[in-house]
C-alpha cells in the first residue's frame, strides 16, 4: 500500500499558484489520497469470479468487493482498490511477499494457509462433479479412478482423502472441466456453487454427497489487520442488506442459499 503523502505548508502554497495542478479541497489543506488496496484474484471460478465476453471481471466476488469498499468509504474511510489477476495457487504466496494486500477468489478457510482471514461471507461445500453419462454415484466409486482438483485449493486436500483415488491437480478450473468432459478425468472435486454453474448446461452432474462443508472468506496478512477489521464490519452490513440476497440470487441462482 502506498503511504499517504505529507505535503508541507511551503509546497501547498506553491501548488496553490498553479491553475489546474492542485487537488486540494481548499487553501488550508490538500485532498487526502485514498489508501490503495491491491487484490489478488483468479478469474476462472464462476460464479465467484470470471471474465465476460469483453475480458472484464464479473461474478459474485466482484460485485461484493465493490459493495464492501463503497460501504467502508461511506463510513469514514478512504480506500481505492484494484484487482490483480493471478493463478489461484500463487495468491497466498503473493500475500506473504507483500505483492498484494488481499486475496478474494472464492477462498475457504484452510488452517495450513498462513495469514489472517475475514468473517464468512457465504456458505460453501466441496462436492464431486462427473460427466452426465457417468455411472459414478459416490466417493466410494472413485477407488482407482482419476480425480481432478484445483491446485492449492482445499478441494485438492479433500480429493487426496478419497480412498484409492489418483489425484491430478491443475491450476485452471476451466482446464479441469475440459479434461473431465474429454474423459481424461473421472471426477472433479470443487466448490458447490462452481459445480452447479458447470452442471447447468447439462454436460455434467453434481453428486449429492458433500465431502466438506466450508465458508467463503477473504485472506490478508497481519500487516493489514486494521483493514480486515473494516472489512469484517462491512461484511456484517453486507449480509444484513437486501443487496446481499439480490446478489446471491443473481450469481448462485436457485441453488444459492443466503448465509445467516
Amino acid at each position: 500500500m502506498n503511504k499517504l503523502l505529507k505535503i508541507g505548508a511551503a509546497a501547498m502554497l506553491a501548488a496553490a499558484t498553479l491553475v489546474g495542478c492542485s487537488s486540494s479541497k481548499s487553501s488550508e489543506g490538500s485532498e487526502e489520497k485514498p489508501q490503495e488496496i491491491l487484490i489478488g484474484i483468479s478469474p476462472d471460478y464462476m460464479p465467484y469470479e470470471g471474465l465476460d465476453e469483453d475480458g472484464k471481471l464479473e461474478g459474485f466476488d466482484i460485485d461484493m468487493t465493490k459493495w464492501l469498499f463503497d460501504y467502508m468509504n461511506e463510513n469514514g474511510h478512504n480506500y481505492s482498490y484494484e484487482f490483480k489477476e493471478l493463478s489461484f495457487d500463487t495468491i497466498i504466496t503473493a500475500l506473504q511477499s507483500d505483492q498484494i494486500d488481499l486475496g478474494i477468489s472464492g477462498f475457504t478457510y484452510d488452517e495450513e494457509r498462513e495469514g489472517l482471514f475475514s468473517d464468512s461471507y457465504y456458505d460453501s461445500a466441496q462436492v464431486m462433479v462427473v460427466n452426465a453419462d457417468s455411472d459414478i454415484q459416490s466417493s466410494k466409486d472413485l477407488n482407482g479412478k482419476l480425480v481432478g482438483a484445483q491446485q492449492g485449493a482445499t478441494g485438492e486436500d479433500v480429493a487426496n482423502d478419497i480412498e484409492g483415488a489418483e489425484v491430478q491437480a491443475m491450476q485452471d478450473v476451466k482446464v479441469l472441466m475440459e479434461s473431465l468432459k474429454a474423459k481424461g478425468l473421472d471426477a472433479v472435486v470443487i466448490d458447490q456453487a462452481v459445480a452447479d454453474n458447470y452442471a447447468a448446461n447439462g454436460e455434467y452432474k453434481v453428486l449429492d454427497e458433500k465431502l466438506l462443508d466450508e465458508e467463503n472468506i477473504i485472506y490478508t496478512t497481519e500487516k493489514h489487520k486494521d483493514l480486515l477489521d473494516d472489512i469484517n464490519k462491512a461484511i456484517e452490513a453486507f449480509k444484513a442488506s437486501d443487496d446481499y440476497q439480490t446478489l446471491v440470487k443473481k450469481w448462485f441462482g436457485a441453488s444459492g442459499e443466503v448465509s445467516e
